[in-house]
């Protein structure tokens, strides 16, 4: 067994050296491991992710680069009981973020209380004058976000984002699970697990739900992508195959008579729900980018009427401004006059003047991130930065500061991620995801994404990190 870092919390052993809550057996398999048996593990697991074309897409100087899936045969365990807790927190999170949409695009009862600096939504980026008066079926804009939870050194969970836009990484998850089946199948037996691939029912269910299409017993749901060399084309296609639902581009569909079709070789078919996974920038040309070549003329137009149901819905981002994010707590109380039951990470505000001061003075302990990017692109996460990047990023927050939000340099969990052929300690988060429509729903557990460098704080594929199945167990 590794040695243990004593100042991290570490998901497998307590500080005492001892196996946490149902982690025993995997613990004792970890131990008696060798160099010989974890490069065994390791090739059949690049094996297995190469014989289930289990891929994502990596721009690099230009270029679209096909990349296997990274990952690591070692899974991470969660008591059902202690997820049970987090799964609520989440729901909760969900469901206030949902009615603040709502609320913002129609009567911005917050705004006028205060709650929530009008300035902040009303000239973010990501609030859409377009969507102003609409109100998605069950008050269902963000109907698939990916939360991102972290663990810190005294093992409490954080909410470090809502992804509220086009979240991805769920077909991950649930291939990661068949890859762990595959590769470690006597151990993944002693254990009761929570299964994930229950998840592309519940997504079919949950985009049905959200149909205003009174007709048909069972809407047509299309998956709408932005084509082959979007990075995550290969979650695209796996969740329009595990619904049955046909996978389009912009050019498959046209509006006609205030609906929307499909083009087929039997003629047009109407379309009832889109999940979309094409920015919403490009996804009307009438409203937005009028050079889109991936949108489909006059959606919009369609969605406001009620005529089709859009998935994420847009104009959804306003929620995922990570300016906003320091509000949620109050955005929960607010609206469902609770306490949030997963707490914020503490966020500095850049665009509040004694916050930025206080950023500026110790930008070497904090993280800086742009309040509208994804991916891990445009962080600085100050005790790995240069003084040359310290001073770029000063200038950048002083210059604009509405657009960065601070955060302490959390101590990240850990868990054993097989390294030069042996188990060593890497950071990791979580992304589990909710679903919202009539209903809402969490997964069991969700995409654990982990650093593959030592010491290393980011996590995201994009930047070289690793995944893990996440187990959570009975």
């Amino acid at each position: 067994m590794r040695k243990l870092d004593r100042t991290l919390y570490d998901e497998l052993i307590t500080p005492a050296g001892k196996a946490r809550a149902g982690c025993g057996t995997i613990h004792k398999w970890i131990s008696v491991q060798d160099f010989e048996s974890w490069s065994d593990y390791s090739a059949a697991a690049e094996l297995a992710v190469r014989e289930m074309g289990i891929s994502y897409t990596l721009y690099s100087e230009g270029e679209n680069i096909d990349r296997a899936w990274p990952f690591d045969v070692v899974p991470r365990l969660i008591p059902s009981k202690q997820w049970k807790k987090v799964s609520e927190g989440i729901k909760q999170r969900a469901r206030a973020l949902n009615l603040f949409i709502d609320d913002v695009y129609n009567k911005q009862t917050i705004l006028r209380d205060k709650v929530v600096p009008a300035s902040l939504v009303l000239e973010s980026p990501n609030f859409r004058k377009q969507c102003i008066g609409m109100s998605p079926k069950h008050a269902a804009w963000a109907t698939i976000i990916g939360m991102d939870l972290i663990r810190d050194e005294a093992g409490q969970i954080f909410v470090l984002e809502d992804n509220m836009r086009i979240p991805s990484g769920v077909a991950y998850m649930i291939e990661n699970r068949e890859l762990t089946k595959r590769i470690l199948p006597e151990i993944f037996e002693n254990h009761s697990v929570l299964p994930v691939d229950d998840y592309i029912s519940a997504l079919y269910e949950t985009l049905v739900s959200i149909s205003r299409t009174k007709q048909k017993k069972r809407p047509n749901v299309v998956v709408l992508t932005p084509g082959i060399y979007n990075s995550a084309y290969f979650e695209h296609a796996f969740l329009a195959r595990g619904m049955g639902s046909e996978l389009v581009e912009g050019e498959d569909l046209f509006v006609k008579g205030g609906e929307v079709f499909m083009r087929s070789v039997a003629g047009p078919v109407k379309v009832d729900v889109i999940y979309r996974r094409v920015d919403e920038d490009y996804l009307d040309p009438e409203v937005f980018n009028k050079d889109s070549m991936l949108g489909v003329p006059g959606l919009m137009r369609v969605w406001k009427e009620g005529k089709v149901a859009i998935a994420n819905a847009p104009g959804s981002g306003v929620a995922d401004d990570k300016a906003i994010y320091a509000y949620v707590p109050d955005i929960i109380g607010y609206y469902l006059k609770e306490k949030p039951l997963i707490k914020n990470v503490k966020t500095y505000q850049c665009w509040k003047p004694e916050e930025l001061e206080y950023v500026l003075e110790n930008i070497s302990d904090l993280v800086v991130k742009p309040v509208n990017q994804s991916g891990g692109y445009g962080i600085l996460i100050g005790p790995q930065s240069s003084p040359q990047d310290q001073k770029r990023f000063s200038a950048l927050l002083q210059e604009n500061p509405r657009d960065y939000i601070a955060q302490p340099t959390l101590s990240l969990s850990t868990i054993p991620t097989i390294s030069n052929g042996k188990p060593a300690p890497r950071h990791l988060d979580l992304r589990p995801f909710v679903l919202s429509g009539r209903e809402t729903w969490v997964t069991s557990g969700g995409l654990t994404r982990v650093a593959l460098q030592e010491g290393s704080l980011v996590v995201n594929s994009s930047q070289g990190g690793g995944s893990k199945d996440t187990w959570v167990v009975e």
